[in-house]
């Protein structure tokens, strides 16, 4: 076996944070939204909650963003070459559905430059530079309504921004779940999570 470092100590730091402040917005959201739920704390509690980790995690994703842009990583998450893009996305499809089931080794070899197979960088690519910043601008104006007020109105209204930000809670904690089962898909279930603790993977040496 020999380790490859994948994960910068930056990225670990923005990974876990990122959790974290999505984990407690999913609860205090959920509280939120519908109040007749059993209650883990109060409104206000819940409001309050919302409000900090809300803004932990947009900070969080502005320093992420910035780091990526400014150092070039940014291209992780873009398929720059279209014919190997579908090529590679069919070959991991195959992967997923067929050939994990009978021992076949994972097609796409992480290295810092190309961390992420096809259908992985298409998924991060929807989530960080889509669905976030939707999530964080409609979040943004239910924050104060009232001096977002003429931003509200000119995006349709505040049912339109609501509806914006609950579908992206949606699709977000969606894919959460497909994040965490993915983790578990590594040369053992906690190598993947192991890696965004101490930035190195083990692979065969022949990979």
């Amino acid at each position: 076996m020999k380790k490859v470092f994948l994960q910068p100590m930056t990225v670990r730091i923005w990974h876990w944070v990122n959790a974290l402040s999505f984990f407690v917005l999913v609860a205090t959201g959920v509280q939120i939204r519908y109040r007749d739920i059993p209650n883990l704390a109060t409104f206000k509690t819940s409001v309050d909650l919302h409000n900090f980790f809300g803004f932990l995690l947009i900070a969080d994703f502005l320093l992420w963003f910035a780091f990526y842009v400014f150092t070039g990583k940014i291209r992780v998450y873009v398929p720059l070459n279209p014919k190997k893009f579908i090529v590679g996305a069919l070959r991991q499809m195959r992967y997923y559905g067929y050939g994990m089931m009978i021992g076949e080794k994972d097609p796409h070899h992480a290295t810092p430059e190309e961390k992420f197979n096809p259908l992985q960088q298409s998924a991060y690519f929807m989530v960080m530079l889509i669905l976030m910043p939707l999530q964080v601008v409609s979040g943004i104006l239910l924050w104060d309504i009232r001096m977002f007020a003429g931003w509200i109105a000119m995006l349709g209204g505040l049912r339109v921004v609501d509806i914006v930000h609950v579908v992206a809670f949606f699709l977000l904690t969606a894919f959460l779940f497909v994040h965490v089962y993915l983790t578990t898909l590594g040369r053992t279930p906690l190598a993947h999570i192991k890696a965004m603790f101490t930035g190195y993977e083990e692979v065969e040496e022949n990979e």
